[in-house]
Parts: C-alpha cells; sequence; structure tokens
C-alpha cells in the first residue's frame, strides 16, 4: 500500500509545538484490569518498557493482549507471552494507522495514534492516547455534540480547541493532559465522519480570545431552556463573556423541557433536614412550594440551586415549583439540561439551520469574545481539503446503499489524494492498489 499521509499533520503543521500531540488518558470513568487490541489500519511497533519486542509486524489480524499483573503489564500476542513490562507502547508506523481497543465487559473503541498502557495503584491499567491535537479534536467534536451541518462541527470544534489549548495542563501531575470523561471533554473515538472532520477543518486555527487576547473559558451545555446563566451564578465566579443572555433558539428541541414529581413530605423534609429550614414557615412553605424562575434564579431560600440541581439529580438548575394536590405531590416544571453557562448546543443547532453565521452564534452565547485566526495555518491546505471532503460527502450521499470496500474509507481517500500531490503524479484509477474488500461498518 502506498505510504498513507495523515491530513492533519498536514494541515497543522505550524501549529504551536506545545499542541501538536496531546496525551489523553481513555476510559478514565471505568476500571479495567485487561484488554485486547486489534488493528485495522496500518501497522505498529510494539515496545515493553525500552526493549523492541515487534517492529513493524503488529497489523490487521493480529491481536495483543494486555493483562494487569501486580505492578507490571502482562503482554501476549497471538497467543506468545511475551512477559511482563512496566509499561508497554504501541506505536504507530505511519500517520495513518488504526487501532481498536476492547476492554473486557466494555463497547469497544478505535483510535489514531500510540497507545501507551501501564498499571496504576489500584491495580488498573492507565491507557494513554498520544495523539495529534487535532485529530484529539475531531474525536471530541464526535463525542460532544450532533447534527448534520458542517457549522454545528466548526463551532464545537473551535471552543473544544478553545478548551483543550487553555487546559492543555489540566492533568500534567498524573501524566497526560486530559481524561476522555466529561471532567474534560467527552473523547469516545475517533472521527469516523466525514461531515465532522469537515467542520473540525473549516475551523482550522480557530479559538476565542476576550479583548486582551487570551484564551476564554468556553462551557458549553445541551440546552439553555431559554436563558443561559451567568458563570458566577453557577461557578462563584464572574466571567465577563459569560452572561446570562435569552436564548429562544433552544426551545423545542430534545432537552427543552423535563419534569419530575415529589411527594411533598419528601420534598419539604429535604430542606428541613438538609439545609435547616423551618417549613413550618408560612413563608418558606409558600415559597418552597410555589417557587417560580420567569428569568434564572441562583438560589431559593438563599440555597444554591446547583446544590438542589445535584442532590436530586435534576436536568437543570432552571426549574420551577407546582403543588399537585390530588396526589399530595410537588412537580417541578424545568427546562433545559446542563449547567447552562456559555453555549446552548440544541440552541446552536437551530441557529446553523437557520442560517445565521457561526460568528454570529459564537458571539451570543459568549459576550464580547473575538475569534482569533491563526495566521500561521496555511489556508491552500484548508480549502482544498475541504473542498475534497465536500466531494466525498456527496459521493458518499450517491452510494449509501453499497457494501463499501477499503478504498472506500472517505480518510484513507485523502491519504492517497495528497500521497499522490506529494510525490506530483497524475492520478489514474486504472492504476489503484488492488485492495480487498470489506465491509465498512459507517
Amino acid at each position: 500500500m502506498k505510504r498513507l499521509i495523515t491530513i492533519l499533520i498536514l494541515i497543522f503543521l505550524t501549529l504551536s509545538a506545545n499542541a501538536e500531540r496531546v496525551r489523553v488518558r481513555l476510559f478514565s470513568n471505568n476500571k479495567i484490569d485487561n484488554l485486547t487490541l486489534s488493528f485495522d489500519l496500518g501497522s505498529y511497533n510494539l515496545y515493553g518498557d525500552h526493549t523492541t519486542l515487534l517492529e513493524s509486524e503488529v497489523s490487521e489480524g493480529r491481536t495483543v493482549e494486555l493483562r494487569a499483573k501486580g505492578q507490571q503489564v502482562s503482554v501476549v500476542v497471538g497467543g506468545d507471552d511475551y512477559g511482563t513490562f512496566n509499561a508497554v507502547r504501541l506505536e504507530a508506523t505511519d500517520t495513518a494507522c488504526i487501532v481498536c481497543i476492547n476492554p473486557r465487559n466494555l463497547k469497544n473503541r478505535t483510535y489514531e495514534g500510540n497507545i501507551e498502557v501501564s498499571v496504576m495503584k489500584n491495580g488498573a491499567l492507565l491507557i494513554i492516547n498520544d495523539v495529534e491535537f487535532e485529530t484529539y479534536i475531531a474525536g471530541v467534536v464526535q463525542s460532544e455534540i450532533y447534527g448534520s451541518q458542517s457549522d454545528i462541527f466548526r463551532i464545537q470544534a473551535i471552543i473544544s480547541r478553545t478548551w483543550a489549548l487553555r487546559n492543555k495542563n489540566k492533568h500534567h501531575a498524573d501524566g497526560y493532559n486530559f481524561c476522555d470523561y466529561v471532567h474534560c471533554q467527552a473523547y469516545n473515538n475517533r472521527c469516523v465522519r466525514p461531515d465532522i472532520m469537515l467542520g473540525t477543518i473549516q475551523s482550522s486555527g480557530e479559538t476565542l480570545v476576550d479583548a486582551n487576547g487570551e484564551l476564554i473559558e468556553t462551557p458549553f451545555h445541551s440546552n439553555s431552556g431559554g436563558q443561559t446563566a451567568n458563570s458566577e451564578d453557577v461557578w462563584r465566579t464572574a466571567l465577563p463573556y459569560l452572561r446570562s443572555v435569552d436564548d429562544t433558539f433552544s426551545f423545542r428541541m430534545r432537552q427543552s423541557d423535563w419534569t419530575k414529581t415529589i411527594s411533598i413530605e419528601r420534598w419539604l423534609a429535604y430542606f428541613e433536614k438538609t439545609h435547616h429550614i423551618n417549613t413550618s414557615d408560612s413563608v418558606n412553605r409558600d415559597e418552597l412550594l410555589h417557587f417560580a424562575q420567569p428569568q434564572r434564579k441562583a438560589k431559593i431560600l438563599n440555597i444554591p440551586l446547583t446544590k438542589i440541581r445535584s442532590d436530586w439529580q435534576l436536568k437543570s438548575t432552571f426549574f420551577s415549583v407546582d403543588v399537585d394536590t390530588v396526589s399530595r405531590s410537588v412537580i417541578l416544571h424545568g427546562h433545559g439540561y446542563g449547567h447552562g453557562v456559555g453555549l446552548s448546543q440544541e440552541g446552536t443547532i437551530r441557529m446553523v439551520g437557520l442560517g445565521i453565521d457561526y460568528d454570529s452564534i459564537l458571539r451570543h452565547y459568549y459576550t464580547g469574545a473575538i475569534i482569533h485566526h491563526d495566521d500561521n495555518v496555511q489556508h491552500n491546505y484548508v480549502e482544498n481539503y475541504v473542498q475534497q471532503i465536500s466531494k466525498i460527502i456527496e459521493e458518499d450521499k450517491a452510494k449509501q446503499t453499497q457494501v463499501k470496500s477499503k478504498k472506500d474509507d472517505w480518510l484513507g481517500r485523502l491519504f492517497r489524494l495528497r500521497d499522490r500531490e506529494e510525490r506530483e503524479e497524475v492520478y489514474d484509477e486504472a492504476n489503484e492498489d488492488n485492495e480487498r474488500t470489506w465491509e465498512y461498518d459507517w
């Protein structure tokens, strides 16, 4: 097969050295003591500590089994025991390599880049993906938002990139940059959708900054319920670009509204016991049973709504309370899903569908923020790949009922395109590699 060159390295050659690669802890919310690795594309070198175990021999058709054994990792390849090591590293021999991670009793995931495995003090495996920064961002976008229009993904890529650059040392003491859970940003798989990659590439070099040119915090949530929250109402710190704004675009979406029914006795007892509120007092009782939020509030009877949301596992703090006298229950009528600060993802989806420009959407949710364009990004590369991915998306729409072959993988087609351009060759379809057909999981 021709030498495969990753699209992401070529587009983002000039990004800062600190951002070129990141280390992401995978399955960070799970305790895993053994897993199996299989390989979908390319070949890998296998290292145990500083010893080369296999060189360019770990590829499609082979499996690597890793198991925690005390404080070391046991390595078995194709049934052959290679011993135990403090750390194991699978290093991609090319920039177009895909590994599938199969933990026991968990859904498998696929990633690009290198994989490092060691054992933590609790006996669980620490799994690290050493990966290109923009490959990571595309995977985050796929994990964090739904939709079908490229500007949706462009917006998510900008705020995810901004957050990552601002917080790249969040887990420095742990030996990696980010985890794959909501503590950082979700990163549940490599990007497998060309429309998501299209939006990510369109956002190349774009971040959000304040008036001083500093990267801002870019929190986001599923749905604001019609009004976003001030940052200090959730996290105490008031930030000038995280102001509450009206957000009618979030109405009538998947997560716009919710209800929860609780018995009056349980509801009042909670405030009595947990917050020491005298619920016999008529004023307190009336506030608790008839609480209303025509506009977002931060507290009820001086109790943070964030605390109530956490204790009752509510979808948001944006709710009002009514009483059902027949069932002796309170009914919480809630709006939105999430903390409510910053960008509403479903509001964004609605705005994009209405044809509102991506930069206007970002300024709507991040008051006074400025979109910074990195002048070092080579925009000729960006435009080239935007055109090529757009073409691939249209071609795939016309071939939805056909079984795809390896050469139909959208990313593989871009790799081959770039490979030909590097060697200044004229493409001739009759001379394509003779690759065996496989079923591609679209």
